[in-house]
């Protein structure tokens, strides 16, 4: 059974890769980190960068090493959590979402883990989260890890125990 996880470096990421390891010690996963290329050109664009053509390359060559070293740092965690991990790192096609369910259906993974929320801020909230979205069209399994809890959240229940 290959598993396929996806990985931004958040939190929410990190605490669906420690799930999973508990889960599912041992079996086969990858590690998929997609990279934003559309976001990224959206970003130069409302920045008011103009660039010359070789520079976008140069740029994008950058960025999808620095993805690539996300993913390697994902697969490391799951080997870590007892996983047989891979990493992968694929650019998106459409959206980050449709990218995850395109790879789990090339990989015809048997389960899909995500956390809950990522790195897609304003964004997410506009266009609906990406855990969502994958939930609603993988057509498979789809593991949603709920966000790990803050200090402030054990804090308050700290306190509500010493009342």
């Amino acid at each position: 059974m290959t598993i396929l996880i996806a990985y931004d470096g958040s939190d929410d990421a990190k605490a669906a890769i420690a799930f999973a390891g508990e889960l599912l010690k041992g079996e086969s996963a990858v590690v998929l980190t997609v990279w934003e290329r559309a976001a990224m050109a959206s970003a130069r664009a409302s920045a008011g960068l103009m660039m010359a053509i070789d520079q976008l390359g140069t740029e994008d060559t950058a960025i999808e090493g620095a993805m690539r070293e996300l993913a390697e740092h994902g697969a490391d965690l799951a080997r870590e959590a007892g996983l047989d991990a891979t990493p992968r790192c694929d650019a998106d096609s459409v959206a980050v979402w449709s990218t995850i369910v395109d790879v789990a259906d090339e990989i015809d993974a048997r389960l899909v883990v995500t956390g809950t929320r990522g790195f897609g801020g304003v964004r997410s909230l506009l266009l609906g989260s990406t855990s969502d979205r994958v939930l609603h069209n993988a057509g498979r399994p789809v593991l949603v890890v709920p966000a790990p809890a803050t200090d402030d959240a054990t804090d308050d229940a700290t306190d509500d125990a010493v009342t």
